[in-house]
């Protein structure tokens, strides 16, 4: 217990420093994958601890996107509210994703999903009128301040991202580590063993869905607000795939999994396309090389490999 929590706390506040040292580039990259790894750890409940697979799940993060965006750009509202609908939308759209997505199983789930983000996507389209459709919208600065902090300058983004990730990370430790998170594990192992032991599966799984899909939603408010746009392309099948990738990469199951599977990739493409135009090359033959000889990600192989105290 001890080295878990002061492995995470060490990433936590090994961030909170290295606001001071990064340049501002890299300020703006990291406040970006933090922002992102909230997306791929909403992601990794559902997948990495309870075996959900979802192709749909950019529904949730546009789903607090918008909600939060159209607040701001239709009602005039606050930071605060704006990120509480955004929050609301979110929360909304994965109850009615739950209640009908799990009454089916497996493949049938994930092309549910799937369905369900195609739908949102070209609801969006469909009310271009207020949500620009394909071309998306920008925030203006001066909707973006909070408590007199401006979220448009780079120090602002860092550590309104930095406080974002860490309250999402130590949430979902605590999480993982109590009666819920051991039901969430032994759901992906043996589903029908847990029914038999008398825990209401559908209801686990329905929890899941919904803390899943806010937590994604809260990553989607958070980007609208310290990035300043709001676009379709997030709800498209791509940003679907994305935290499915990242948390593969960083190893399911594991708390620290999605931000390391963030990381590496956000890094990997930058460097990459700075280097040769046939990036996507490089990053292909880095992912298969990864998916041969580290199967369970690289937090994954580690924990398999003797440190077992990961979780």
């Amino acid at each position: 217990m001890k080295r878990i929590f002061l492995l995470h706390i060490g990433l936590i506040v090994l961030l909170f420093f290295a606001q001071f040292v990064l340049p501002t580039y890299h300020q703006g990259v990291m406040a970006r994958i933090m922002v992102m790894a909230v997306f791929a750890m909403g992601y990794n409940l559902m997948f990495g601890y309870t075996g959900l697979l979802s192709l749909g799940h950019a529904m949730f993060f546009a789903a607090g996107m918008y909600g939060c965006g159209l607040a701001i750009k239709l009602a005039g509202a606050g930071v605060v509210v704006a990120l509480g609908a955004g929050l609301a939308s979110a929360a909304i759209l994965a109850l009615v994703v739950g209640l009908l997505a799990l009454r089916t199983i497996g493949v049938g789930f994930m092309i549910v999903t799937l369905m369900f983000a195609q739908t949102l996507y070209l609801v969006i389209l469909y009310f271009g009128t207020y949500t620009r459709g394909d071309e998306g919208f920008a925030l203006a600065a001066d909707s973006r301040i909070l408590a007199g902090i401006d979220l448009t300058q780079p120090t602002a983004r860092y550590f309104a991202a930095w406080v974002l990730f860490s309250g999402v990370l130590l949430g979902i430790l605590a999480l993982v580590r109590s009666r819920r998170g051991r039901v969430m594990v032994a759901i992906r192992e043996n589903e029908e063993r847990a029914r038999m032991l008398g825990y209401d599966i559908w209801r686990h799984k329905l929890v899941v869905v919904i803390l899943s899909g806010t937590i994604s939603g809260a990553a989607g408010a958070t980007y609208a607000l310290l990035f300043g746009y709001v676009g379709a392309s997030f709800a498209q099948v791509p940003y679907s795939i994305f935290p499915l990738l990242w948390v593969l990469l960083g190893g399911p199951g594991t708390v620290l999994g999605p931000f390391i599977g963030t990381l590496f990739m956000f890094y990997l493409v930058d460097i990459s396309s700075g280097l040769t135009d046939a990036w996507m090359l490089v990053v292909g033959v880095t992912l298969v090389l990864l998916t041969l000889f580290l199967p369970k990600g690289l937090l994954g192989s580690l924990r398999a490999r003797g440190v077992k105290w990961l979780v």
